[in-house]
């Protein structure tokens, strides 16, 4: 049985200096709990975290001895989101939970045909493309909404 290195600690992108290897993944890849995880290289590590962790491109992984695994935002299929009110077309985008990378003449989304429905009835242009995916962390800078907390209060509506 081969053994891999594991990683248990996590250093925020811009915190560290130094790397091992890249590791492209994808953003639903960035988001578990335990995973074999394969470098640019070939060689392969085991991420193992107490709780489930959204990693953020340029994050690293600590894999021992002071090694680093820098995580990179792999290219992927998106939309592009183009239109004359972005804050408007950002704000449906928002209002249905769905990631979002703001720019300032575009929003990134994954691709999803209903949010892609319901831009092009808002007046919106959409485009696949295939690129790194960044989106905001949220509104309390916690990497993914899944959980869909907001903080002490108990009661949310939609």
């Amino acid at each position: 049985m081969t053994k891999f290195p594991v990683a248990q600690i996590i250093h925020p992108a811009g915190t560290w200096r130094g790397v091992a290897a890249l590791c492209p993944l994808t953003y639903e890849d960035r988001f578990f709990r335990r995973r074999k995880l394969t470098v640019e290289d070939g060689w392969s590590i085991i991420a193992d975290f107490q709780k489930t962790v959204s990693l953020n491109d340029g994050d690293a992984l600590e894999i021992g001895e002071g090694l680093l695994v820098r995580i990179v935002a792999a290219p992927e299929a998106l939309l592009a989101v183009t239109g004359p009110d972005l804050a408007r077309l950002a704000w449906h985008i928002g209002n249905r939970h769905t990631p979002c990378q703001v720019e300032a003449d575009r929003l990134l989304i994954r691709q999803d045909p209903v949010i892609a429905h319901m831009l092009a009835h808002l007046g919106a242009s959409t485009t696949t493309v295939t690129e790194p995916f960044r989106p905001e962390g949220g509104a309390y800078g916690h990497g993914r909404t899944h959980s869909h907390e907001h903080g002490a209060s108990a009661h949310h509506a939609h």
